[in-house]
């Protein structure tokens, strides 16, 4: 419960209609896709930095709890607000400030959808290359926050990679601002990146320069089927030898494929184990020269075939359902991304299988392999005896395995706070507490997002 005088305090910042006390009201700010659910005492809907900054200086003032929110697709429990206090939902920050193609450069606020950002730049020949299967409804901020990724990462990088500057409020309420407006800068430490992943934990991101790119002149798909999973990782290790990177390689196993098969039917061969959606853009004089490499380096004993493919779009959207149709067939899924080097990838995968079989827990696999970023699904009954139990043994020996192959436990969902207890396999002591060093100079009252990340 908010003191009385805050609730007042913060009225005098927004007008009633941005501002929510109710807690039915509330409720819909309670939870994100981690399917978690902790209720706002508020919720503050701001629509300039001015009123940001001004709420979070008020929540530094009073220490109240201040959870940063874009549209709440994350999967990590990010923008849950586990303390109460207040969701800072920046949804309304819509604005496109400027759209500049000599430069190569978008300026946006954080409450525009991915989706407005590849809109705004396509009539000038450019796209933004973060495209998460959220792209159509998740905010960049929120995109910010976890340095989303997608597909085509494997080409051309994650969030990080294509930001150049940003404006944001520190949990102390100071406005700052990073980076710069040109593709090379040196001057200063490199916030910017600092600031790209944290998770609204240091501070609130108000305005964002994006580094655009210029739209390939062609695309081609391709799939390649396989009888086994080892088959199928020999030749992404192969793919990706290749001179050439494909734009995209996406991995999917058995159970992802059965999903498909289910709800697509005649859309995969029967005795496909395994597959590859492989995507190559470029020149169109180049295309058929970098098909015919893919397609060469995927042969081997393995396959069962592989074609390109007219049709890519429909296999795309197969691919972005998965995620939403395993809710049908579990009550519960553990949804994981972990990554690791590509070349760990037929260890991994083996290692997956007999931890799954080990612990007797269903797991569906699949993900961006030219990255090797798995997103591992164990699929769960919370009400079935000692079945949470053994997921959660199953899931610590999986990131035992992860580390062990040199990976790391989360390759674009972030930590928030469903993997904050298994942080400390990956990152050790000393760098655990200068991290969180930092996070008390930015935010020196721990009202930004308090309890994430950290164990």
């Amino acid at each position: 419960m908010l003191p009385v005088n805050f609730i007042t305090q913060l009225g005098a910042l927004l007008p009633s209609e941005r501002l929510l006390t109710d807690p039915v009201d509330c409720y819909a700010y309670a939870y994100d896709n981690s399917r978690k659910i902790f209720p706002p005492d508020a919720v503050a809907f701001p629509i300039t930095p001015l009123e940001v900054q001004a709420i979070v200086a008020l929540c530094n003032d009073c220490e109240i709890p201040l959870t940063p929110r874009g549209r709440g697709t994350g999967t990590s429990g990010g923008s849950l607000p586990e303390q109460g206090g207040v969701a800072l939902s920046l949804e309304r920050m819509l604005r496109v400030i400027s759209v500049d193609p000599a430069n190569r450069v978008i300026v946006a606020e954080p409450g525009v959808l991915n989706q407005t950002v590849q809109d705004a730049a396509e009539p000038y020949g450019f796209f933004w290359p973060p495209d998460p299967s959220s792209a159509a409804y998740s905010s960049i901020g929120g995109n910010l926050a976890t340095s989303a990724g997608g597909p085509h990462a494997v080409k051309y990088g994650t969030t990080r990679d294509h930001v150049l500057g940003l404006k944001a409020v520190t949990g102390g309420g100071e406005v700052i601002k990073t980076g710069c407006y040109t593709t090379k800068g040196v001057v200063g430490y490199d916030l910017t990146r600092l600031l790209v992943g944290s998770e609204g934990t240091l501070a609130v991101i108000t305005e964002a320069t994006l580094k655009l790119t210029p739209l390939p002149q062609s695309r081609s798909g391709i799939t390649a089927h396989y009888r086994d999973a080892g088959s199928c990782a020999s030749a992404i290790l192969r793919i990706m030898a290749l001179p050439e990177t494909p734009s995209a390689l996406e991995f999917l196993d058995e159970g992802s494929l059965d999903l498909i098969r289910g709800r697509f039917p005649g859309m995969l061969p029967d005795d496909t184990c395994a597959m590859l959606m492989i995507e190559v853009d470029g020149l169109s004089r180049y295309i058929p020269e970098a098909c015919a490499s893919v397609l060469d380096a995927c042969r081997n004993v393995g396959l069962i075939h592989a074609e390109e493919v007219a049709d890519a779009a429909t296999l795309w959207l197969a691919r972005k359902t998965l995620s939403p149709l395993l809710r049908e067939i579990a009550p519960r899924k553990i949804n994981e991304d972990v990554v690791v080097p590509v070349s760990a990838l037929p260890q991994f995968l083996d290692g997956l299988a007999q931890l799954s079989s080990k612990y007797g827990i269903a797991n569906v696999n699949f993900g961006h392999a030219g990255n090797g970023n798995i997103h591992v699904n164990l699929l769960v009954n919370p009400d079935s005896g000692d079945e949470m139990d053994r997921a959660e043994n199953c899931l610590n020996e999986i990131f035992d395995l992860v580390i062990r192959l040199n990976g790391t436990l989360s390759g674009e969902h972030g930590v928030g706070s469903e993997k904050r207890a298994y942080i400390s396999k990956e990152i050790d002591a000393p760098t655990l507490a200068l991290m969180k060093e930092i996070k008390r100079l930015f935010d020196p009252r721990n009202i930004l997002n308090p309890g994430k990340l950290f164990p």
